[in-house]
C-alpha cells in the first residue's frame, strides 16, 4: 500500500510536538519516576488532581491524569505564520468538529495565545496551539535530562486513515513508510518526523514517545544512569533506518515505552524535491545495527 499526499501536504513547516497527556493509576507515583529518571518537575497540580510536568520553566511537556493507563490527548506547537487559522479552515472544510483549546494549555504563550482542539480518527483529542515559551528546554546537563520532547508515535489499526488526516488535512508530509503500509513517519518541520504511526492491531493509544539527547556520547551516560535507577533498557542502543537516528528505549513504571534519540535526519523542503521512501518491512529497517527488535515490535517480513 502506498500512502498518498494531497494538496495540503507540506503546508506546515515550523510545527513541533508540544505536550502529551495520558492517564495512569497513580499520577504522583508516575510523576516521581519522571522526576527521578528524566529530570522533569511538577509545574502545576490542577484542582482535579492532574499533574503537569516540565523542565522548570515554560510550557509543560507531560500531563498525568488519574485513571486506567491510556492516551488522553496530545499537542503540537504551530509556529507557521497563520498556521492555526489554516489548520482550522482545512478541518472545517473537511467536516471536522473544532473547538477552542482551553487557555490552560497555552498559558505559556508568546504574545496572545490561540489554539484549537479536534478529535483524530481514533477519537483522541489533538491540540494545536500558537507559540509558547519553552525556555526550560535545551539548557540541560544532557547526561541527567534530555534536551527536549521530540516526537510521538501513535498506535493504530489504520495507518492510512491517520496518515490521511495529518497529511491531507492538517498539513504534515510523509518522510518514509514501510512497503507494507504498516508504519509511516511524518514531518512538520525540518526533523525527519515529529509524528509516526504504526499498526499494532488496535488504535487510540501511544506506541511510544521520544526525547532528544545531544549526541552519541550521551547514550553511554544514559544507559549507565538507567542502570543506576534500576530501569531496564528494553531496546538498543541502535540506529533506525527511517530517520537515521540513534535510539535507546526503556519503559516507565506504567509500561509506556520511552525513546531517547539523537542525530535525527533533517529535511530542507524549500531546497529539494523529495519523494517519500518505501522501506522493506524487515527488522534491519527499523534497526540497522543487526536487526535486533524490542519484544513488543514486529515487522511483517524477516522476524
Amino acid at each position: 500500500m502506498v500512502l498518498q499526499e494531497g494538496d495540503a501536504a507540506g503546508t506546515l513547516t515550523r510545527t513541533a510536538v508540544s505536550h502529551i497527556g495520558f492517564s495512569v493509576p497513580d499520577p504522583f507515583r508516575t510523576a516521581y519516576f519522571y522526576e527521578r529518571v528524566l529530570g522533569l518537575v511538577v509545574h502545576e497540580e490542577s484542582p482535579d488532581g492532574r499533574l503537569r510536568l516540565g523542565w522548570g520553566g515554560g510550557h509543560h511537556v507531560i500531563e498525568l491524569i488519574e485513571g486506567e493507563k491510556g492516551l488522553r490527548h496530545y499537542g503540537f506547537e504551530v509556529r507557521d505564520v497563520d498556521g492555526i487559522d489554516g489548520i482550522a479552515k482545512r478541518l472545517a472544510d473537511s467536516g471536522h468538529n473544532i473547538n477552542s483549546l482551553d487557555a490552560e494549555y497555552i498559558d505559556a504563550a508568546v504574545g496572545t495565545g490561540v489554539g484549537v482542539v479536534v478529535s483524530d480518527p481514533h477519537g483522541t483529542p489533538v491540540h494545536f496551539h500558537s507559540p509558547v515559551q519553552r525556555h526550560g528546554e535545551s539548557t540541560a546537563d544532557t547526561s541527567r535530562r534530555p534536551i527536549k520532547y521530540q516526537h510521538i508515535t501513535l498506535a493504530t489499526d489504520n495507518v492510512e486513515s491517520l496518515t490521511d488526516f495529518f497529511v491531507n488535512v492538517i498539513g504534515f508530509r510523509i518522510s518514509d513508510q514501510l512497503d507494507d503500509g504498516r508504519f509511516a513517519w511524518l514531518r512538520s518541520d525540518r526533523d525527519h518526523h515529529t509524528l509516526a504511526v504504526v499498526d499494532v492491531g488496535q488504535g487510540g493509544d501511544i506506541d511510544h514517545f521520544s526525547f532528544d539527547l545531544a549526541d552519541w556520547a550521551d547514550f553511554k551516560a544514559w544507559c549507565d544512569r538507567l542502570t543506576d535507577e534500576d530501569v531496564n533498557v528494553t531496546w538498543g542502543p541502535g540506529r533506525h533506518g527511517p530517520g537515521n537516528n540513534l535510539f535507546v528505549f526503556f519503559d516507565d513504571i506504567d509500561g509506556n515505552h520511552i525513546e531517547l534519540s539523537a542525530e535525527m535526519e533533517k529535511f530542507h523542503d524549500d531546497r529539494v524535491t523529495y519523494v517519500p521512501r518505501r522501506w522493506r518491512p524487515i527488522p534491519n529497517t527499523v534497526n540497522l545495527w543487526g536487526g535486533q527488535l524490542a519484544s513488543w515490535r514486529r515487522t511483517s517480513e524477516g522476524n
